[in-house]
């Protein structure tokens, strides 16, 4: 690959995964926009590495307190504030990790990457994320998080599965239906993020270990970097600008590109 095609990768990549606009429909339609090849699944791999790297950093201090408590829930307690955001995180994401495997198996993943899906998923989850920036009340903060709240954002992330969704959008979309604030919303979606990434770019890597050489290896290096940059600089501007700025701009950026997404697919 050349340079310029893993540069416009990653930072597609990095850009998209955390704001509410689905990176996953974006990476679908960078080759049909560009007529680049496809950047396959070693590269995939990298720009999910690059992507979580950024999200840790930039949520350091939970993570850290995440990790901590994993020694403390294995034992079965959640007593400890680590502890008990371990336990949510893991609750949060059993949904979308069955979903996926039930995916992968019934063979419909790949029959669900097309134009008019990505189309009408950006179109419509972008509405309901309007809707519910608009009329859903703004009396929680992330750390009023509870079971039942991860169990509800753990099946809002599952609907993410569809191309085009967008998973950060689709929890920050239900995490505001359930009350919370705009930055405490994007930050239940960023943290959810890290066990999802981790576990879709496990299995990913898993597929490709045998197909990786010097050359992917260093190309996959240079995307996760580029990925890692772009990701921190998206992720930092947008939490800055949730202290006073609704969703209403990523939501008109998802209609227009959802109406432009249809009329191509559709003539």
């Amino acid at each position: 690959m050349t340079l310029l095609h893993l540069i416009l990768v990653a930072v597609v990549q990095g850009v998209t995964e955390f704001l509410p606009i689905s990176s996953s429909g974006h990476l679908i339609l960078l080759p049909a926009a560009t007529g680049m090849t496809d950047q396959g699944l070693v590269i995939d791999v990298a720009v999910h590495v690059g992507t979580l790297a950024a999200v840790v950093l930039y949520f350091w201090p939970d993570v850290r307190d995440a990790l901590g408590g994993l020694p403390r829930l294995a034992t079965g307690r959640a007593d400890t504030p680590g502890a008990r955001l371990a336990l949510l995180l893991l609750i949060a994401t059993l949904p979308v990790m069955a979903g996926g495997l039930a995916l992968r198996l019934a063979g419909l993943d790949a029959a669900l990457r097309s134009v008019a899906v990505i189309g009408w998923t950006t179109l419509g989850f972008g509405l309901l994320l309007w809707v519910a920036d608009r009329f859903a009340s703004s009396a929680r903060e992330a750390e009023g998080w509870s079971v039942r709240h991860a169990i509800i954002l753990g099946l809002w992330q599952a609907v993410a599965l569809i191309p085009g969704t967008s998973r950060s959008g689709i929890c920050i979309t239900g995490a505001r239906f359930l009350g919370y604030t705009r930055h405490g919303a994007a930050k239940l979606a960023m943290l959810m993020s890290i066990p999802t990434i981790f576990a879709s770019g496990g299995l990913l890597a898993i597929e490709v270990a045998a197909e990786a050489d010097a050359a992917l290896a260093r190309d996959g290096a240079i995307a996760a970097a580029f990925a890692f940059v772009a990701a921190l600089a998206a992720l930092a501007l947008m939490m800055r600008l949730l202290r006073s700025v609704s969703f209403t701009p990523y939501v008109l950026y998802r209609i227009a590109l959802g109406a432009g997404l249809l009329i191509w697919a559709y003539t």
